[in-house]
């Protein structure tokens, strides 16, 4: 690592005053770098924190000043870019860079998680996903129904979205929102002096979903004059208060503190370069924060390898443009039939045309670069003549893709392929007809050889002159190559080279091990010893150096007029730039899709889709695809049935360790696949559309937020009870165990019930709760699975303990899923997996014995053997009186006191009933 720049500054004193002013108005969530030119320095809690975070220790902490003195830090440029993904990506700050401008320090770069515009050259290319930066702005004037309005942009995009949709009092509308657009930074509206319940939400909502917050003064979000901004941004030549999107009037609020955020109206590049539309929550199905990380969908901080989750295994994207896409359609699985079936044939050409697909893989997609991110620096007046080359190479390349589509041979998918791609590459590549003429025409394309980005000299007389003399040079610099070689007695090609060395400029180098030629004579003189080699040079070689180099300069000055106006030429193709990113993004992803299906360990599927609101989700073999991947995992496939009436609600019973929650996960898994148009890993599969998928698992602690685990574990739950539908799929793993069991299995059991008789929506739901299986005696809908496993007798593992306790039982899962009902959970198994101390295994096993006796033989004593004829005599029964009892209390309006005598009355008076085997038992408790 490079040595730390030294802190030294010229007026300590000023410079502590001027920092102390400055930070009167930053916030918590604002980093401040102050740029010095060759190195970097950041003060106060900002320095502690790069402290910390970039060098993982306090020692490099200096003090200016004296009581108490003000902590600082210093930086290289290359240290400084690493903290800067830290801040920004992970821990979720804004960043400011100050320069001193007429000696005041002033803000020249801005960065935050949801806009990148000032840093991406220091971020460089691996941005994993679009950052979408939104505002919101809430009305809750109503008790339950909540009016929300968002504007939201990606900033690489000159696009703004709107939405204003009605919510709950959890706002799960708003969260399903963050999820389908990746929102990274989200604007909220905080006047810094009541706590407002609403706007706690958001945040805490915001948190959840993984959103740097960053709050904004109630004036930002001011609409007066959003419509006259608008209509200076927009490219629609209308004036913006005839859109309809104009009256949403909570998403204009929103608009004015986003367009302010990002200072759009600041730069005039933006004018009449934005778009206005308005983004529709029910195209795409809901997601909530819970089924984001049960499902595994993006990396997660602890993912060992890249198939730990569905973006990772999925990602066989070769563009940057295509793996953003990705992470746009795994958050967005689509609600409409006909564009998931498209995506889907589309896949299938792929997974049947091998050729095709490796051909677009391995030769045309990989060198393709961000597409966005060069028409963006078009945009913003930052191109170079190297950009218009890469527009260029990629104009170029065109054709051989239009190629390989014109070569597919199978007419079942010709005409699908042509209309997503063929076609529209081909309109694609006309309109670059002209930007090709032009470079080729102005640009020295052979000068692309030496990495040189110049004009063709004969373009110009001042260039041809210039050229002149750099081609004479470059002739005499090689007649000295060939001397120095003689000199020396070494081959010009394999030994001796003529390199054009970033530092040193024109000079030679020789291999490390034929160095000691140069040493002791004194016509060579050294410059540098690096891996490749011994740098050097002559005399001669120097003033040669010096006037190419001078010359060079004078060919980009005579040509800069030149450069700028091919640039402005080629800026003018932003607009196909972006459609042309946008088809390849869409066909890396198709491709990407294929590419997997086909490479399982066992192939994916096509899965059938039923309508929505209609079919049935039948799997069979269904497996998890990220599971199937680990190493040393050999998947047991489990098919899955959920059918209307039938089976909408599965309680899957059984050991720990036993796969209940793989089985639950892999279903929403697959179902989110099949509705992003991929395949499936199954070996047959139909399924219906889901409008949601939500979840609740594991025990997801919040407590550093205030929030016990079973606090997190009921609002999960009344997210779900309050957002999903008849057509939602619903994902319960484990519930109630937060709380003491009678109370986890009271409220286990009333959700479940609640599910089932007022939402009916599928639901599958892993419990340790043995006698929630009951419910299947009361619903027909509810069916009971259990994952296998085997018990046999292992060997003796007790030292001289007691002979009844001799014998461990061995548990071999098998993680089949079959019907019925599992009575054990192996809980003191685990406990021997995970090697506990032997005493306290037979100390557990002994009380759970203690416990298992005790209530058999108190129930035991209590009960009265019935058989299964008489407990359905005896329900029966009783039933009757009941409805009787029901009957007499509403018609005499019985107080509390009467009710229970007439309901003594009743059952004394029944010598049937009173002689019931299973009325005795249940009198008995």
């Amino acid at each position: 690592m490079a040595s730390r720049p030294e802190l030294k500054l010229d007026d300590e004193v000023g410079f502590i005053k001027t920092f102390n002013q400055l930070e009167a108005d930053k916030t918590n969530e604002t980093v401040r770098i102050f740029d010095r030119g060759d190195w970097l320095s950041a003060h106060g809690d900002d320095a502690l924190l790069i402290a910390r975070v970039q060098y993982k220790t306090t020692s490099v902490i200096k003090t200016l000043g004296k009581n108490p003195g003000l902590p600082s830090v210093t930086m290289t440029w290359t240290a400084y870019k690493t903290f800067l993904r830290e801040a920004i990506f992970r821990l979720g700050k804004r960043v400011e860079v100050l320069q001193n401008v007429e000696r005041k320090w002033k803000v020249v770069k801005q960065a935050s998680p949801g806009n990148l515009q000032d840093i991406e050259e220091e971020l460089g290319t691996n941005i994993d996903s679009a950052p979408i930066i939104l505002a919101v702005k809430v009305s809750a004037k109503a008790t339950e129904a909540r009016q929300v309005g968002v504007c939201f942009a990606d900033a690489s995009v000159r696009e703004l979205g709107v939405s204003e949709f009605a919510d709950n009092d959890i706002y799960s509308n708003f969260e399903s929102l963050l999820i389908q657009l990746g929102v990274r930074e989200c604007l909220i509206q905080f006047d810094g002096t009541k706590k407002d319940a609403e706007l706690h939400k958001l945040r805490t909502i915001a948190d959840n979903c993984g959103c740097a917050v960053s709050e904004r003064p109630p004036g930002d979000f001011g609409n007066r004059d959003i419509e006259q901004d608008l209509t200076r941004l927009l490219r629609d030549e209308r004036a913006a208060g005839t859109l309809p999107q104009t009256d949403l009037k909570l998403a204009m609020s929103s608009a004015a503190a986003l367009i302010k955020y990002l200072g759009v109206m600041s730069d005039s590049t933006n004018f009449g370069q934005y778009q206005l539309y308005q983004h529709d929550l029910s195209q795409y199905m809901k997601l909530d924060s819970s089924a984001l990380k049960a499902l595994n969908l993006m990396p997660g901080p602890k993912d060992g390898s890249k198939t730990m989750n569905l973006y990772g295994l999925l990602n066989h994207c070769k563009t940057p443009v295509g793996s953003r896409l990705l992470a746009q359609w795994l958050k967005q699985p689509l609600m409409n039939l006909e564009e998931i079936e498209r995506r889907q044939q589309l896949v299938e050409a792929f997974v049947n045309d091998t050729e095709l697909r490796q051909t677009l893989q391995e030769e045309h997609l990989r060198s393709i670069p961000d597409l966005y991110r060069l028409a963006k620096k078009f945009q913003r007046k930052k191109a170079t003549l190297e950009d218009v080359v890469r527009a260029y190479q990629v104009a170029i390349r065109i054709p051989d893709f239009i190629g390989t589509f014109e070569g597919v041979m199978d007419e079942a998918y010709k005409g699908v392929l042509d209309a997503e791609y063929t076609d529209k590459l081909r309109s694609y590549s006309d309109s670059f007809i002209k930007l090709q003429e032009m470079v080729e025409t102005t640009v020295d394309l052979d000068a692309l050889d030496n990495h040189e980005f110049i004009i063709k000299s004969e373009f110009d007389d001042g260039l041809r002159i210039i050229r002149k003399k750099l081609d004479k040079l470059r002739y005499d610099m090689d007649k000295e190559h060939q001397s120095v070689g003689k000199d020396l007695n070494q081959d010009t090609e394999k030994k001796l080279f003529l390199e054009n060395h970033k530092v040193h400029g024109w000079c030679f180098r020789l291999t490390r091990t034929e160095a000691g030629a140069i040493r002791n004579k004194k016509q060579y003189q050294e410059c540098s010893t690096q891996k490749n080699g011994v740098f050097f040079t002559t005399t001669h070689m120097t003033q040669m150096r010096r006037e190419f180099d001078q010359l060079s300069e004078n060919y980009n000055r005579t040509q800069s007029g030149l450069v700028s106006e091919v640039v402005n030429v080629a800026a003018s193709y932003c607009p196909i730039i972006e459609k042309l990113a946008g088809v390849l993004a869409h066909l890396d992803v198709i491709v990407s899709f294929a590419h997997v299906s086909v490479h399982a360990p066992t192939a994916y599927v096509r899965p059938k889709m039923h309508p929505r609101g209609t079919g049935n989700t039948i799997l069979k073999e269904a497996r998890h695809p990220c599971m199937e991947m680990q190493d040393d995992i050999s998947f047991i496939t489990n098919d899955v049935s959920l059918i209307r009436d039938e089976s909408e609600f599965l309680i899957i019973t059984g050991p720990n360790m036993g796969g209940k929650s793989t089985y639950i996960r892999q279903i929403g898994v697959i179902a989110l696949m099949a509705q992003i148009g991929c395949f499936v890993p199954c070996s047959e599969a139909e399924l219906t559309l889901f409008d949601c998928i939500l979840a609740r698992v594991g025990a997801s602690d919040s407590q550093l937020k205030g929030v016990s685990t079973f606090m997190a574990e009921m609002l999960e739950t009344a997210n779900i009870l309050k957002t999903a539908t008849r057509e939602s799929l619903v994902i319960i793993d484990e519930l109630g165990r937060g709380t003491s069991t009678y109370d986890g299995f009271g409220l286990a059991w009333a959700i479940s019930e609640h599910i089932i008789k007022e939402i009916g929506a599928f639901t599958m739901f892993a419990t340790h709760f043995h006698e929630l299986t009951a419910l299947h005696d009361t619903y027909p809908q509810v069916q009971n699975l259990h994952v296998v496993a085997h018990i046999g007798d292992g060997e003796d593992t007790t030292m001289g303990g007691d002979a009844a306790n001799s014998k461990r039982r061995e548990v071999t899962l098998l993680y089949k899923v079959v019907p019925g009902i599992s009575d054990q959970s192996f809980g003191i198994h685990v406990a021997e997996l995970v090697r506990f101390p032997q005493k306290v295994v037979n100390m557990a096993k002994r009380k759970a014995d203690e416990l298992e006796d005790f209530s058999g033989k108190h129930d035991d004593a209590q009960r009265v053997q019935a058989s299964r004829e008489e407990v359905e005599e005896g329900s029966k029964m009783l039933k009757e009186i009941l409805m009787k009892w029901k009957e007499q209390v509403e018609a005499e309006d019985l107080g509390k006191d009467e009710q229970v005598q007439r309901m003594k009355e009743l059952v004394l008076g029944d010598q049937a009933l009173l002689a019931n085997p299973f009325f005795q038992s249940v009198q008995a408790l």
